[in-house]
């Protein structure tokens, strides 16, 4: 993806089997290679009601998620279907289709609510599809929003089931699109024409009163207007009133669609294209594909771990993950550019320090590039501890390569002199000014060697120790020699 590439195809994101959900590694690992920000677009609503053919008119496709023709429901779990963003450039829009609501075939309806729940966190648009009217009865299938209070939290908190902290939801929401499909009403209101937006707004207002019942229903309409203050209305005409066509609207052209379905669906697409934003998180962080696979991760685990999702556990999990990733990218770094730059042995141990302090502020700003809300700088204390070692390594290999070097070149220079020793020529008249200056040439012809490094003097001195006993013994023999 990271290329320009589109899928080809959607893939299931969160698969929902036996009541039970999972994040799809493989989808995980499209979203791992996306680095670009994402666009997140998620529908949900009722099954059956034309939810994925809407998605793929915003991939641009007529194929793709599957729409089915029978009252069955397709779509099971979340999918995910990944393309370029069509008007903003370096995004990747990322279209989620969730399972329909309400299927008479499933046993629980709680998995119901949680992809539901999931739907919102994930999205930076929401569309809820509904068919014919915004009514009383479509707003009590919409109950789904009432129970968000209950299935998300944005703080953690010790005491988190008694604490009702939703009203921080709006910060984190997605904005709100309400979609009602095979309209048949006019936009009218008091004998007056209205615009989608306002029919919508119409249908949210509370109804007075202090009636229980009144109470109730009012729920999902109080919660809509609190979590999704920005919200959007679209009325679709049925596409075609020809039935043997909507059971195969995946086969159908452009041009058998209704006139007025063209531009509605039109419509839809544009506003979608142009107003989604880009998905963020807390404090305007924003997320990119492999950060939203880390996210839909983190909130599936919550789920399955019988706890409730929670922005901010999410985001710690992001920057636990960011920041490691951040941490091995700085050290890698370091690591490399300290094997390109130095050359062992180093002339002396400032040469090598000056290089390591170039690299570790190099592998610093990549950390603070690539890393986020390491407040507390647990990460960058980690980080120049693991430098502080390889520096230590890079310290011993210096050390250990000036020995290996120093030993080599003074082996070689004192061949002469060992080799005078082992045949004794030393031991004659005169033969310790012989050997003065045989080591004196040696140490000559050694300090002339460049780059010995930080080992250079200490290995001269251990050969000069070595040389103590053949020196004491030479200059004795000579002393006898010459009759002192």
């Amino acid at each position: 993806m990271a290329s320009g590439n589109t899928m080809m195809d959607p893939i299931c994101l969160v698969e929902n089997q036996n009541n039970q959900l999972a994040v799809n590694p493989k989808a995980l690992e499209i979203l791992d290679k996306i680095s670009q920000p994402v666009v997140v677009v998620a529908i949900a609503g009722l099954y059956r009601t034309g939810k994925s053919y809407l998605m793929n008119r915003l991939a641009g496709q007529n194929h793709g998620f599957h729409l089915g023709s029978t009252v069955r429901s397709e779509t099971k779990g979340i999918w995910m279907w990944c393309v370029p963003h069509p008007l903003k450039p370096n995004h990747i829009l990322v279209l989620l289709d969730t399972e329909g609501l309400g299927d008479v075939e499933k046993g629980d309806s709680k998995n119901d609510s949680w992809i539901f729940a999931l739907a919102v966190l994930l999205s930076s648009m929401f569309v809820y599809n509904s068919m014919s009217t915004i009514n009383h009865q479509a707003l009590e299938q919409l109950h789904y929003v009432t129970e968000l209070t209950k299935l998300i939290r944005a703080k953690s908190s010790p005491i988190s089931a008694e604490v009702d902290d939703s009203a921080e939801f709006v910060s984190f929401f997605p904005d709100f699109v309400w979609v009602v499909r095979d309209f048949m009403l006019e936009l009218m209101l008091d004998g007056s024409p209205i615009s989608e937006d306002e029919y919508l707004e119409n249908a949210l207002k509370l109804v007075p009163g202090e009636d229980p019942k009144i109470q109730q229903s009012n729920m999902p309409r109080k919660y809509i207007r609190q979590f999704f203050p920005r919200r959007k209305g679209f009325v679709f005409d049925r596409p075609t009133n020809d039935e043997n066509l909507l059971q195969h609207m995946e086969c159908m052209s452009e041009n058998q669609l209704d006139c007025s379905f063209q531009v509605q669906s039109k419509n839809f697409c544009n506003y979608i294209f142009t107003d989604a934003k880009t998905k963020t998180i807390r404090e305007g962080i924003i997320v990119t594909g492999n950060r939203l696979g880390t996210l839909a991760k983190a909130y599936v685990d919550a789920i399955n771990s019988g706890a409730v999702p929670c922005l901010e556990n999410a985001v710690i999990t992001l920057a636990e993950r960011e920041n490691s990733a951040a941490m091995q990218k700085a050290a890698d770094h370091y690591s490399e550019q300290m094997a390109q730059r130095v050359s062992f042995p180093t002339d002396t141990l400032q040469e090598l320090l000056d290089l390591h302090t170039a690299c570790e502020k190099e592998a610093i700003t990549i950390f603070m590039e690539h890393s986020f809300k390491d407040d507390k700088c647990k990460f960058q204390q980690k980080l120049m501890g693991i430098i502080e070692k390889k520096k230590e390594n890079f310290l011993l290999k210096n050390e250990e390569e000036s020995l290996k070097y120093c030993q080599a070149q003074l082996r070689q220079l004192s061949e002469q002199l060992l080799e005078g020793i082992s045949k004794g020529t030393f031991f004659v008249p005169g033969g310790f000014i012989l050997y003065s200056e045989e080591m004196n040439k040696v140490e000559q012809s050694y300090e002339l060697v460049l780059r010995k490094g930080v080992k250079g003097m200490e290995v001269l001195q251990n050969f000069k120790k070595s040389q103590a006993a053949t020196k004491e013994c030479i200059m004795q023999a000579d002393k006898a020699l010459i009759g002192w």
